[in-house]
Parts: structure tokens; C-alpha cells; sequence
């Protein structure tokens, strides 16, 4: 490729636009269900989209110890969404920041043998988790389009058409766009969503006149972190489905890359996002997993030089430094980000069925997992109150909906195939991910 530096910096930029979306959405979503101040919010989308930066270049700079070497963005993940909102609701914003360090210290000391572990997460469990993960998601989208629970005009016809009609614009653009407008459909239709809100007299831009110019990040923002065994069960489980995700995007990327890749180049990989996750809960932001879509925007731009993925991680981290940026992203109205919510906690559980249509259907087995992990899920995130008769050391399993039925889903699956040592329900090996 022609190393031009304009041609460079268009493609990186590319590419950070192509993430930006998933960064943003994410620090809002938790924020706004946290019920964070403007300032506190400006706060934690600015140091994501900062540490998104840092985790992208901690994962494309090959060392002895950490990085995969392959041009990967790393963006937060969706995955940990639900359990950061039920964990601060339960126990406050310091356990969400405990549970994450603590999780990410897991992954660095198993990132040497997260392969023999694999068979634990095959997609039977991987896809029931992430499918629990996006059902518990939905009523917070519902709440938003309706205006944000305890709002003076909760379910207002002003909120809903709102709402509906940023969802609908980002349909549409998925109808009648291909490559690149996909990719950035939710942002665009957050952009189109706050723009009418504002024709409307329902955007406040005083978030972005008080908001700086530049800050410097500050470790331990919200507080100490304090740890919860529930929390960091919930947060270790949340990782370790990422991981297996990444694994996926590892030899996606080794086959467009024409890179073969050792069980070290794996094990580098994983310990550099375990490292992302700790410094996300040093500094208060989130747990970091590759992002797949940029994978596809590779793909269509046929360039795979990492200089191009060095660029777009150094636009992150300048970005990151500058609060009125991320400001601009708080003064998104509630029904506008609840409109766009609908559609990514969906995907979220459309992501779910189809890591689940890789399981042998026809196993009553398998079938069995899926029915009582899902359901054990949803169940008590429906009733919280089923176990509250229960011992504390007891509780720690079944407080959550998340861990409950993540739990069930492992269990279930050491019983009826990791026991019983099933050929058909055994983990793709790291063959046959590559080959997918």
C-alpha cells in the first residue's frame, strides 16, 4: 500500500467512525441508567473513547507479552452492559469498578490457558448468555423511549414519536444503504434524532459550554472500587464470553492478514485485553473486546496495514482528551438514545440465536441448556425476590438473572457434554474458528 500520510489518517478515521457508535452508546447507556450528572457523564464517555485508543494500541503492538500483533480495534463491550446497570443499582458505581478489575486480573492469569477452558464455553453457553444478557437489556430501552423512568412526561406522544422515529431512520437506513452508512446507522440516527429533538426545544447544550477543553484522566474517578462476589462473578463470566468472541476475530483477522496464528500469539492477545479491562477499571471507564465490524470495514478496504489501526487508536486517545466532544454525545434526549436502544439491545439478542445456530438442535440436551439457562435468567430478573429467603453464600449465585443463568447454562453443559464427552456438542476447535 502506498504509505501516503493523508491517505492513512482518512482510513483511520474511517475507522474510528465505524466504532464510534458501540464507544459512545455504551457510557450513555450505563450513565444514564446510573443516573450520573452531566458532568460525571462527560466524564465517562470522554475516557472511554480515551481508553478505547489505549486498548487498540495495547492490542496492535506485538510485545513479548501483550498484543496480538493484527490491526484490531478494541471498543467496549456490549456483553457487560446489563451487568455494569444491575451491579450499580445493587451495590453502587465502586463494585461495578471492582468487579471489572478483578476480572481483568483473571484474564491476564488465565490468558495462558484459555484455550483448555474453551470446552467450557461452547456456543450452547456462550449463546444463552449473551441472549440473557439482551433480554435483560430491553426494558431500559423501553423506559428510555418513554422518556427516562420518573420523568415529568413519561410516555408522552412527544417521546414516542420521537423515539419511533429515530428507530425508524435507522431501519431505514439498513433498507436502503449498504457498506459504510450500515456501519454508522446508529450514529447517524442519533445525530437525526437530536437534531429534530432540537427543532422541538428539547436539547440543553448547557453540558457542552461548561465542559472543558482538555482534562487529563483521573484513576479512580467515582471512588475506590469495592468488590461484591456476586459482582465479580458477573464480570468474570462477562470476560470470559468476550474472550471466546475475540478468539473468533483473532483468526478472522489472521486469514484477511495471511498471518498464522501460535497458541503464544492467542495467549498475547488475551492478556492484552485483560490488561485493557484493568486499566478501564482503573480509570473508571469499561471492559474492552476487539470489535468485529471493523474487521468487515477492512475487509471492504482492502488495506491491512496496522499503521493505518495505529492512526485510528492515536485519533481515540486525542479525542478522549478533549471533554467538549463527549459532551456533545450527553446532550442526546432520552427517547432519541431509547429509539436507537431498541435496536442494539435486539442485536444483542439477534447476536445470541445466532452464536446458538451453531448447537446441534437436534440434542434434547442442548435443548434442555438453552430452555433453563434462558429461562432461570429471565426468571429472576423478573421476580428478583425468588431467592430472597435464601443463605447470603447462596445469593451470591442467584441475585442477578445474569449469573444465574450463565451459571445454570455451564453447569448444564458439564453435566449433559462436557461429561459425557459428546463429539457433536464439543467446542469448535481452533481450526474450525478460524475456518468460520
Amino acid at each position: 500500500m502506498n504509505q501516503n500520510p493523508l491517505k492513512i489518517a482518512s482510513l483511520g478515521i474511517q475507522h474510528v467512525l465505524a466504532m464510534y457508535a458501540g464507544a459512545v452508546i455504551v457510557p450513555l447507556i450505563v450513565g444514564g441508567a446510573l443516573g450520573l450528572t452531566g458532568e460525571q457523564l462527560t466524564y465517562l464517555v470522554s475516557i472511554d473513547i480515551f481508553m478505547c485508543g489505549i486498548a487498540t494500541l495495547l492490542q496492535v503492538w506485538r510485545s513479548k507479552f501483550f498484543g496480538i500483533g493484527l490491526p484490531v480495534v478494541l471498543g467496549c463491550t456490549f456483553t457487560a452492559v446489563g451487568p455494569m446497570i444491575a451491579i450499580g443499582g445493587q451495590y453502587g458505581i465502586p463494585a461495578i469498578y471492582g468487579s471489572i478489575l478483578v476480572s481483568g486480573i483473571f484474564v491476564v492469569a488465565v490468558s495462558k490457558y484459555f484455550g483448555k477452558l474453551v470446552k467450557f464455553f461452547p456456543p450452547v453457553v456462550t449463546g444463552s448468555v449473551v441472549t440473557i444478557i439482551g433480554i435483560t437489556l430491553i426494558p431500559v430501552a423501553m423506559n428510555n423511549m418513554a422518556g427516562g423512568q420518573g420523568s415529568p412526561d413519561f410516555g408522552s406522544l412527544t417521546n414516542i414519536a420521537l423515539a419511533f422515529g429515530t428507530l425508524l431512520f435507522i431501519i431505514a437506513l439498513f433498507r436502503f444503504f449498504k457498506g459504510f452508512i450500515r456501519a454508522i446507522a446508529i450514529l447517524l440516527g442519533l445525530a437525526a434524532g437530536t437534531i429534530t429533538a432540537y427543532f422541538m426545544g428539547m436539547v440543553d447544550f448547557t453540558a457542552v459550554g461548561e465542559a472543558s477543553w482538555f482534562h487529563m484522566p483521573s484513576a479512580f474517578y467515582f471512588g475506590m472500587p469495592t468488590f461484591e462476589v456476586s459482582a465479580i462473578l458477573t464480570m468474570i463470566l462477562v470476560a470470559m464470553v468476550s474472550l471466546v468472541e475475540s478468539t473468533g476475530v483473532y483468526f478472522a483477522l489472521g486469514d484477511i492478514c495471511e498471518e498464522k496464528l501460535e497458541e503464544k500469539d492467542l495467549s498475547n492477545g488475551y492478556r492484552a485485553e485483560g490488561l485493557a479491562i484493568i486499566l478501564g477499571a482503573v480509570f473508571n471507564a469499561f471492559p474492552y473486546t476487539t470489535y468485529s465490524q471493523n474487521v468487515g470495514l477492512l475487509q471492504l478496504s482492502g488495506v491491512k496495514t496496522k499503521n493505518v489501526i495505529y492512526t485510528a487508536g492515536a485519533f481515540l486517545v486525542l479525542l478522549g482528551l478533549v471533554p467538549k466532544i463527549g459532551a456533545l454525545t450527553t446532550i442526546i434526549p432520552t427517547p432519541v438514545l431509547g429509539g436507537a436502544m431498541v435496536a442494539m439491545f435486539g442485536m444483542v439478542i439477534a447476536y445470541g440465536i445466532k452464536m446458538l445456530s451453531k448447537v446441534e438442535f437436534s440434542s434434547q440436551e442442548n435443548l434442555l441448556i438453552i430452555a433453563c439457562s434462558v429461562g432461570m435468567g429471565l426468571g429472576i430478573t423478573a421476580v428478583p425476590e425468588l431467592f430472597a429467603q435464601m443463605p447470603s453464600s447462596v445469593r451470591i449465585l442467584t441475585d442477578n438473572g445474569i449469573v444465574a443463568g450463565s451459571v445454570t447454562a455451564i453447569l448444564l453443559n458439564i453435566v449433559f457434554n462436557v461429561v459425557k464427552g459428546k463429539k457433536e456438542v464439543q467446542p469448535a476447535s481452533l481450526a474450525e474458528q478460524k475456518a468460520s
